[in-house]
């Protein structure tokens, strides 16, 4: 940087145990600079999938379409709609989800509208509480799961550390999905049936779990090929 008088150094590093890390400038109030990894992460039915892990800073909403295609190719079909933060709302993203028939959440390009309906408030807010499901994700990955305590050295096993993390979020949903259902199977309000004694009907536990979502029995469903 002397000789050559310039402010920075390219790939240069910043940390001596993992040097594989870069500065990823954020602009948050206190922590303009983060380092570690940066994620690229969807949600769909509380269950998170984890779509781009990085060391480098890359702009996400190059990433939208990956992962819609990816949805795609998971599920069968696209998604209704996607709640997106703003940095996803760009023009190109719009245009290509508008031809797919998909719902982008947030307000349209351009001035905002002087006159907006109850109907437009409505669906601005459900779109915004829907859109919040991933952040309360983040935050319960490094509250109970440590996300933000990755203390591995190598790339690989960093990355192997952040996946199981995510791993065990969705295997914490999906075992209080397993109990609630265990809980309505042995528990009944009715109290003429308490001093029955309680037994497994196949139809009745079978329609349990499509309520709860862990079998879908729709068109675009893995149960009909199972």
């Amino acid at each position: 940087m002397w000789e050559n008088k310039t402010q920075s150094v390219p790939q240069r590093i910043v940390s001596l145990t993992q040097p594989h890390i870069r500065p990823i400038v954020r602009g948050k109030a206190g922590k303009p600079i983060e380092f570690g990894a940066k994620l690229s992460v969807s949600c769909v039915g509380n269950y998170v999938f984890l779509d781009k892990i990085s060391w480098e800073n890359f702009n996400e909403s190059c990433h939208l379409k990956e992962q819609v295609e990816k949805y795609k190719e998971t599920f069968g079909y696209y998604p209704e709609s996607v709640h997106v933060d703003k940095i996803y709302r760009t023009r190109e993203n719009r245009n290509w989800c508008k031809e797919r028939g998909i719902r982008i959440s947030g307000p349209k390009l351009g001035r905002p509208p002087k006159n907006v309906s109850e109907e437009e408030k409505k669906q601005a807010h459900s779109d915004e509480c829907f859109r919040n499901a991933i952040e309360g994700k983040f935050g319960q990955a490094k509250r109970r799961f440590s996300l933000n305590l990755v203390m591995t050295k190598l790339p690989e096993t960093s990355i192997t550390s952040i996946a199981i993390t995510f791993l065990f979020v969705n295997l914490s949903k999906l075992l209080r999905q397993f109990l609630s259902l265990f809980l309505s199977l042995f528990t009944n309000n009715r109290t003429g049936e308490l001093i029955k004694p309680p037994f497994i009907n196949f139809d009745y536990t079978l329609n349990n779990f499509y309520v709860l979502k862990l079998i879908d029995l729709s068109e675009n469903s893995w149960s009909k090929v199972a």
